[in-house]
């Protein structure tokens, strides 16, 4: 079972280029998520591989849902050939 995630750190740029073989541990270990911040812009994260599958997951999830939904609309108003929306765009 993956652990529960501790609350965000968030460090600079300068601080991960200088320590990021611990940070990385931070993460590994203790499930940490740390954001970093660049010129006082959070600008990326370092995440569990948990948290990104999680994520990932949600993310087909959601494109599922919108696939079926324009499948169901579709069906609903039908649809058009590609040569009609051709002519229709003058092209």
């Amino acid at each position: 079972m993956a652990r529960k995630p501790k609350s965000s750190r968030r460090i600079t740029a300068g601080e991960i280029r200088d320590s990021l073989s611990h940070t990385l541990n931070r993460v590994e270990d203790n499930a940490e998520r740390i954001i970093v911040n660049r010129r006082g812009k959070d600008v990326a994260a370092l995440v569990p591989v948990a948290d990104l599958q999680l994520l990932q997951a949600i993310e087909d999830k959601m494109d599922i849902d919108d696939a079926r939904a324009a499948l169901l609309e579709a069906r609903r108003k039908g649809t058009k050939s590609w040569r009609e929306i051709k002519l229709q765009l003058g092209l």
